[in-house]
C-alpha cells in the first residue's frame, strides 16, 4: 500500500487517470489487495482538461468530495453538460474512450476496479454474473459518500497498519456498487459463517500481524475462500470485521497493561500494536468511552 504525491512542478503532461499533473493540487494514490484509490485536487477556475484513450484497465468510480463542480463531457464532438454536489458520483468504462472539460475545481475520491475482480466477485453471486457496471454522471450516492469519507484519511497519512481497514472498505464499496450499478446481489450473511478451525485460524493471523500489512486476502487464501466471503463469514462468526475485532483485542490489552503495570501510555501503546500512542488514544477511548489515562485513573 502506497501514496504517491504528485508535485506541482512535475513534468508529466497527465497522470494514469488524464488529469494535467501540473494543475493538481493534491495528488494521491493508495494501493489495496482488490482496488486502487486515488484523490485528486484542482483549485485554480481555468478550465482544465481529462483525456483517457480506450483501454481493459476495468471501471472508475468517482466520488466528489466538494460542490458545485461542473464539467462537460464528450461523445465525439457532442459534449454534455454535468454538475456534481458533495456527495455525487460518475461511473466510467475505461474501455470508452473519455473525454471532458472540468469548468471548475474539483475534489474526487476515485475508485479504481480492475476486471480481474469482477471474475473473482463471481464466484460467490447465488444468482447472475457480475460483468461489469452501468455508467452513471452526477448522480447522488450517500453510501458511496460516506465510504469515501472513512477512507480520505488513510490516503493522507497511509501506513501498513490500515490495510485491513483499507481492504474492508474497498470490499464494502465493491458490494455496494454491484447491488446498485451492477445488477447482481452478493450473497447475505445468514447462512455465512466461518467453521470453528477457519475462524480460530483466521484470529490467529490477525494477532500475529506484523507491521508487515497482513490483508484481508491473505487470511482469506489461508481459509481456501473468497475475500468477499471470508469478510462477510466474518462477521456473521464474530459480530465484528477483521479490523474491528483487532482493535478490541488490543485495547483488551491495554486494558490488562493499565491496571496492573505502571508503562506510560507510549509504551503501552507500542505493546499493543497501536501505530502510536495518539492511534491508541483515539482507538480506546472510541471501544470504552474514555481515554487510557483516565481509565487508569479512575482505578486508583
Amino acid at each position: 500500500m502506497t501514496a504517491l504525491t504528485a508535485s506541482p512542478t512535475s513534468s508529466l503532461r497527465s497522470d494514469s487517470l488524464g488529469c494535467s499533473a501540473t494543475r493538481l493540487k493534491q495528488s494521491q494514490e493508495l494501493q489495496g489487495s482488490y482496488f486502487s484509490f486515488y484523490r485528486k485536487r484542482v483549485e485554480g477556475r481555468e478550465v482544465s482538461q481529462v483525456h483517457t484513450p480506450a483501454s481493459d484497465r476495468g471501471f472508475l468510480v468517482g466520488i466528489s468530495m466538494a460542490p458545485q463542480h461542473r464539467r462537460n463531457i464528450f461523445r465525439g464532438r457532442q459534449g454534455a453538460q454535468f454538475e456534481f454536489g458533495r456527495g455525487a458520483v460518475y461511473i466510467r468504462d475505461f474501455s470508452e474512450d473519455y473525454r471532458a472539460d472540468l469548468q471548475t475545481p474539483f475534489d474526487f475520491l476515485l475508485v479504481e476496479l480492475p476486471l480481474s475482480w469482477f471474475a473473482t466477485v463471481n464466484e460467490d453471486l447465488r444468482a447472475g454474473k457480475a460483468s461489469g457496471l452501468a455508467t452513471v454522471t452526477g448522480h447522488d450516492d450517500p453510501v458511496l459518500a460516506h465510504l469515501a469519507a472513512a477512507l480520505a484519511p488513510a490516503l493522507a497519512q497511509p501506513d501498513a497498519d490500515q490495510r485491513l481497514f483499507v481492504d474492508q472498505l474497498g470490499l464494502a464499496m465493491g458490494t455496494h456498487l454491484l447491488r446498485r450499478y451492477g445488477g447482481v446481489s452478493p450473497p447475505g450473511q445468514r447462512h455465512m459463517r466461518l467453521s470453528r478451525l477457519h475462524e480460530e485460524r483466521a484470529k490467529q493471523m490477525l494477532l500475529q500481524k506484523s507491521r508487515d500489512a497482513l490483508s484481508i486476502a491473505d487470511i482469506a487464501r489461508e481459509c481456501n475462500m473468497s475475500a468477499s466471503y471470508f469478510l462477510r463469514a466474518f462477521k456473521a462468526s464474530t459480530g465484528h470485521t477483521p479490523h474491528q475485532w483487532l482493535l478490541i483485542q488490543r485495547v483488551d490489552m491495554a486494558r490488562h497493561y493499565l491496571r496492573l503495570t505502571q508503562l506510560s501510555l507510549a509504551d503501552i501503546a507500542v505493546a499493543c500494536g497501536f501505530y502510536d500512542q495518539s492511534h491508541f488514544t483515539r482507538v480506546f477511548s472510541q471501544i470504552v468511552g474514555s481515554s487510557p489515562g483516565a481509565w487508569r485513573r479512575r482505578l486508583g
